[in-house]
């Protein structure tokens, strides 16, 4: 549901969806595993760092098919609509991009790749953990933020979800990527909690204002600005700390 990766198919019924959402972060240590992979790979061959950051950029999409990208983009577009909610919760469904989402996207991979070629190892190490932290926390809000609409891939997901589980799953989930986060430099981990802590209050702020809930869209929206956001931070500790 989640990636590109080859699994096998079946009908999904409401008891086959009650704790997948337990699972949703763990597309993130794929690709994290994968970006760590890609380092070393980069550094036996001596591949340049503009190589390096490049694909290190497409990795994520290549996994997951640009899947929260899409999201991201809708996301743009109503939100650079000035619109009312209805039309916003309109422009989401709209299956054509705009200028704003193309120039919004364009924006956040120049700010990625920026972010990535002032990385070092640690720093990298550290950055890619925030796939499987950005997943788990779209997965609380989920479950925790009010749904915009009564239809949809999302609303499906959180009204078959067995809600106290999984929330305490996902929970554990998210302080063993922060614990991890600690044992590679406390500082900046600090840094990356506070921002993650603060970006999700926005999140919420904004999905509950503008659209009324949260939507599959503005989940892939989080996911997208989050992974940047944890890229900018760890690339300015590289530089200013690690």
């Amino acid at each position: 549901m989640y990636s590109r990766i080859p699994m096998p198919h079946f009908t999904w019924a409401g008891e086959d969806m009650k704790y997948h959402l337990i699972f949703f972060p763990w597309i993130g240590i794929v690709i994290a595993s994968l970006e760590y992979l890609w380092m070393y790979v980069c550094k036996y061959f001596d591949i340049g760092k503009e190589p390096f950051a490049l694909i290190a950029v497409v990795i994520p999409l290549l996994i997951t098919g640009g899947f929260h990208v899409d999201g991201f983009m809708d996301t743009s577009d109503a939100l650079s609509s000035w619109q009312e909610k209805d039309k916003r919760l309109e422009i989401l469904k709209d299956p054509h991009i705009g200028a704003f989402s193309v120039i919004n996207l364009l924006v956040a991979v120049l700010i990625l790749l920026s972010a990535v070629l002032m990385m070092n190892k640690k720093s990298f190490c550290f950055w890619i953990v925030s796939f499987f932290i950005a997943r788990t926390v779209s997965g609380i809000s989920v479950i925790k933020i009010k749904n915009a609409k009564k239809d949809g891939l999302l609303n499906t997901e959180s009204r078959t979800a067995s809600t106290k589980v999984v929330f305490i799953f996902l929970l554990i989930e998210l302080f063993i990527g922060f614990g991890y986060m600690l044992y590679l430099s406390a500082v900046l981990a600090v840094v990356q909690i506070l921002a993650w802590g603060l970006f999700w209050g926005y999140f919420r702020k904004m999905a509950l204002d503008k659209f009324g809930g949260i939507t599959g869209d503005l989940a892939g929206w989080f996911v997208t600005v989050g992974e940047v956001i944890a890229a900018v931070i760890s690339g300015i500790g590289a530089i200013w700390y690690l």
